[in-house]
């Protein structure tokens, strides 16, 4: 081994799933399980395209098949098949989108017209306002962090690169802690669809480089 490399950070790679069959049509999905589209598994493939040739030694996805599928599409494109049959894959429940609770399969323009345009924003963006029977992205978070800090720090620290699939909400809360953003600046955060992340960070899994790579998606979500 390289005595220089020994205490170098692996990079961490992360994309949300792409268009589901509940985007297609507007809705919460939430923690519902439900496919992608064959757009869907199109563009997750398109994705896959941008970490060609890179060496990934593990990926996490949450335990939904969107997920599932968009990793399984990802690296069909990403990396050859016989190294893919090799890839260790964990599928992990704090990795789940937000539970939107009553809100869910319900149309998103709908609720919109419904609750005026502020508290629609709120449901959808701020970092604790109650959702009926659901979570906030506060709750999200808690689940979130001790798995990044106590299963994928450890992986990095040791130079390994990791792949994560999840939704947007799971992304948001992980973006939260690795970018250091405040409680009252997560309404402006997002992860789109489309988008592969790549992260550099420090021991501490804080962010010291983001690149950001998307290839052309138009999702009704």
């Amino acid at each position: 081994m390289d005595i220089n490399n020994k205490n170098k950070m692996g990079q961490l790679i992360v994309v949300r799933h792409h268009e589901s069959e509940w985007n297609k049509l507007g809705k919460w999905t939430g923690t519902t399980d439900v496919h992608l589209t064959p757009y869907g598994v199109e563009k997750s493939k398109e994705m896959g395209m941008f970490l060609k040739g890179m060496n990934i030694d593990q990926a996490f996805t949450s335990k939904l098949a969107r997920t599932i599928e968009t990793l399984e599409a990802v690296l069909s494109t990403a990396i050859p098949e016989s190294a893919g049959e090799n890839l260790p894959v964990e599928r992990v429940a704090a990795l789940n989108e937000r539970d939107y609770g009553d809100y869910t399969g319900k149309n998103k323009w709908e609720v919109k017209e419904l609750v005026g345009e502020e508290e629609f924003d709120n449901i959808r963006r701020d970092w604790d306002h109650p959702v009926p029977k659901g979570e906030t992205l506060k709750m999200v978070y808690a689940r979130v962090l001790p798995f990044f800090t106590e299963t994928v720090l450890p992986l990095l620290q040791n130079g390994k690169n990791i792949l994560i699939v999840a939704s947007g909400n799971s992304i948001r809360a992980l973006m939260k802690y690795i970018e250091q953003i405040a409680d009252t600046e997560m309404k402006n955060v997002e992860m789109p669809f489309g988008a592969v992340v790549f992260y550099d960070l420090d021991h501490e899994g804080h962010m010291i480089h983001k690149e950001m790579k998307k290839v052309d998606s138009k999702i009704n979500a």
